[in-house]
């Protein structure tokens, strides 16, 4: 080049001090990251300062480096620095031009680039480093014109402060140089290399995930990281050293031959601050390690103190060998203790407690009530409303809060606190008495029949049988009909049920005395015609008798039925069951009442139908669309039948959403776009819009896994983006949308289609 000569020899010296800290920094440039900045060509600007030592009026800027879109990426890209036509002269030593300097301790080890000029009368173009006493130390000087850009290119073996393009009158103080005609200087398309030998810091330092105790389904963890060098440009979360969490934070960089190059010297933030949300349902149950990481834009990479966390997901077992504490028979004293063994959790967290609920006839319903204590194994003190059988479901609830109603154990509670009630039959019969018993709980078990004579003392024992009558809860007590003489006896019958609950009476069942009366007969002057003694007048009294009624009832969808039943959102669903009597026949031509209850967070009120039975006691009944609900069927009897109900039955709707992939085929490093709709049929979207989770599928373990959690607006449209950045060969990566599970949600969790986008690396 013309007028081009080595600027080696004017390298100022250092001082003791700074050659050892320049030294100290060199022996850790070996184990440093280092990063690139592109500057004034690429369509990228320049991250530069200019400075003027005659305070702008000797000198100008100007620079222009970024063409329209589509043409050259350098035509006309320029950085400059001009001395004022017209001012006539600067004095000898000023300068003015355009400085790059790296952040704090950062250093530049390599400037590649492009310059030329046009040098008149004195002038100079100079480029060099800033040492780290803040000296300029020349690498390049020129002093005549030569404007045809020509590359160069100097790497520092002593890591430097900054980098300089300076337009110098190149005299003594005394001197000056002429401003006509004009000199300027010129440099474009820079790539500096920045040393970067700090490691960032991360930290945890919140959510859900470490608060402590054990945790399921879908937690949150904070965290933050800090970079005083080239920024934080990844922060990273694992779980047993399974990615869980991965943010890319924004950086001014540009994609450049293949390259990612910084266009800023400082690319990235300093200080970040982000939430994973983590799907713990992906791990087992227990203990795990929990660490974050950062990355700068150098490549380095730190990570804060792991952490234990527990994980617990599935709940427990049914309990084992429940029992009610003497037996399940029926008892007179209305206070029941409930004992069992708990399963061995294993890993899993310790039973927190027991759920139990106690249902019965007539629609009786205590609801799910919690009993708590670490590996309880009893319930004490527990009564029923009333006498009756009812039936007390069990199941257990973990540390984690895991909990599974369909495991619950059933044990029947049977009180009859009430006395049989009796009566000697109206019917009269000369051959033997009977007593009509009736107990409509635990039912007759025994019973005396018993007489005297008005004024005796002692009673006389029958023998007596018990005959079962012709509906449950009754019997009957027979027993032949004594020798009486004559005079006036009085009968008297004991009963018991199966509770031990005792009864007497001497009455019949019309309200009267049970006495027989032998009256001798007149005596007569002719025997001929004796008299008779008149047989016991019986008077039969009718009583209205109810049958008892019994309702099944399930939901169908698709192949499935029962009583809990999860169905994808829109999909029909068919309500059927068949009333019947005790006995098996079916109910024909009855109206039956069907409950239907939105769950929490629906707009859609409850809803009430009615559906009569066929012939054979059969219903069906088509469930609409909509959220999840609870199905209550219900008889409410008639004067022949006593009134029924099936307890509820649970419908549980998955949530309807899709996922759009926005271009289905790219390169590592290209965005891919993705979008979808969260459909919300009678419910309204969160405030916050709804939290939705766009999850991978892992090919060595089937497992889905968490890609992005980003939340929908308030019409249920989401948008995200996601770079493939760690892609190599090629690979077809499936990808789905899941709208998580969130409170006042009332759908199942449920996801999307899959999408597949095709990733080429190199």
């Amino acid at each position: 080049m013309s007028g081009t000569r080595s600027g080696a020899g004017r390298v100022v010296a250092l001082g003791v001090l700074l050659a050892m800290s320049v030294l100290l920094l060199a022996a850790s440039k070996a184990d440093a990251g280092k990063y690139a900045v592109a500057q004034c060509g690429w369509y990228v600007g320049a991250d530069a300062s200019w400075g003027d030592t005659t305070g702008g009026a000797k000198f100008r800027p100007d620079a222009y480096c970024v063409p329209p879109a589509g043409a050259d990426p350098f035509a006309g890209a320029h950085m400059k620095s001009f001395g004022r036509e017209g001012q006539g002269t600067v004095s000898g030593t000023r300068f003015a031009g355009w400085r790059w300097t790296p952040p704090p301790g950062n250093w530049i080890s390599q400037v590649r680039g492009t310059w030329w000029h046009a040098l008149h009368d004195g002038f100079e173009h100079r480029l060099g480093a800033i040492n780290w006493a803040g000296g300029f130390e020349p690498q390049f000087a020129a002093d005549g014109v030569d404007v045809t850009p020509r590359e160069f290119v100097r790497g520092f073996s002593v890591p430097v402060a900054g980098f300089e393009s300076r337009l110098l009158c190149a005299r003594a103080e005394s001197k000056w140089c002429a401003l006509d005609p004009g000199s300027w200087s010129g440099l474009r398309a820079l790539t500096i290399t920045v040393e970067d030998p700090i490691a960032p810091s991360a930290g945890i330092t919140g959510g859900d995930l470490v608060a402590g105790g054990w945790r399921r389904g879908v937690q949150a963890v904070l965290f933050s990281s800090s970079d005083a060098g080239s920024g934080v440009r990844f922060g990273e979360t694992r779980l047993d050293g399974a990615r869980v969490g991965l943010t890319e934070y924004p950086c001014a960089m540009a994609s450049i031959g293949g390259e990612w190059r910084a266009t800023r010297m400082q690319p990235c933030l300093t200080t970040v601050s982000q939430v994973h949300p983590i799907a713990t349902t992906s791990f087992s149950d227990g203990p795990h390690t929990l660490v974050h990481c950062a990355t700068d834009f150098g490549a380095n990479s730190a990570c804060a103190a792991s952490r234990t966390i527990l994980i617990d997901n599935n709940p427990p077992a049914h309990p084992r060998a429940v029992a009610v504490a003497g037996g399940d028979g029926w008892r007179r004293t209305n206070d029941f203790d409930l004992g069992w063994e708990n399963p061995d959790q294993g890993p899993a967290s310790p039973i927190a407690g027991a759920n139990w609920r106690m249902v019965g006839s007539a629609g009786y319903d205590t609801g799910v009530r919690f009993a708590s204590g670490r590996d309880r194994r009893s319930l004490a003190n527990l009564s029923t409303p009333s006498a009756g059988t009812y039936l007390l479901q069990l199941w257990l609830r973990d540390e984690a809060g895991n909990e599974a109603p369909s495991s619950a154990v059933t044990v029947p509670l049977r009180l009859d606190d009430v006395r049989p009630t009796l009566g000697f039959s109206v019917e009269g019969s000369d051959t033997h008495v009977k007593v009509d018993v009736s107990d409509a709980h635990s039912g007759p078990v025994s019973g005396e029949i018993l007489y005297r004579q008005v004024d005796a003392a002692a009673w006389i024992e029958l023998p007596t049988k018990l005959v079962r009558g012709n509906a449950a809860g009754r019997a009957h007590l027979v027993a032949p009909m004594p020798q009486l003489g004559f005079g006036t006896f009085i009968f008297r019958a004991d009963a018991r049920d199966a509770a031990g609950n005792s009864a007497s009476t001497n009455l019949r069942t019309d309200g009267t005395q049970m006495a027989v009366r032998r009256i001798p007969p007149p005596q007569l002057p002719s025997p001929s015609k004796p008299q008779l003694v008149p047989k016991p007048q019986v008077v039969k009294v009718p009583q209205r008798i109810r049958d008892k009624a019994r309702l099944f009832a399930r939901l169908h969808g698709g192949r499935l039925h029962g009583d809990s039943l999860l169905v994808g959102f829109g999909a029909p669903v068919l309500l059927s069951g068949r009333l019947t009597r005790a006995d098996g026949v079916g109910i024909g031509d009855r109206e039956l009442r069907v409950v239907s209850r939105p769950f929490q967070g629906a707009l859609a009120p409850v809803v009430v139908e009615t559906v009569r039975t066929g012939e054979e006691g059969g219903f069906e009944l088509q469930v609409p669309p909509g959220p999840s609900r609870r199905l209550t069927v219900s008889f409410l009897g008639d004067d022949g039948l006593e009134p029924t109900s099936r307890r509820a039955l649970e419908l549980q709707v998955r949530a309807g959403i899709s996922l759009r992939a926005v271009p289905r085929q790219l390169e590592t490093g290209q965005l891919v776009r993705l979008s979808g709709t969260v459909r919300s049929k009678g419910v309204p979207i969160p405030r916050r819009g709804k939290l939705v989770a766009v999850q991978y599928l892992e090919q060595a373990t089937g497992t889905w896994r968490p890609v992005l959690v980003t939340r929908s607006d308030h019409r249920g449209r989401f948008r995200a983006r996601y770079r493939f950045r760690y892609v190599t060969g090629r690979a077809a990566i499936r990808l789905r949308a899941t709208a998580l599970p969130e409170e006042r949600w009332p759908y199942a969790p449920g996801s999307s289609a899959t999408v597949t986008v095709r990733v080429r690396g190199s």
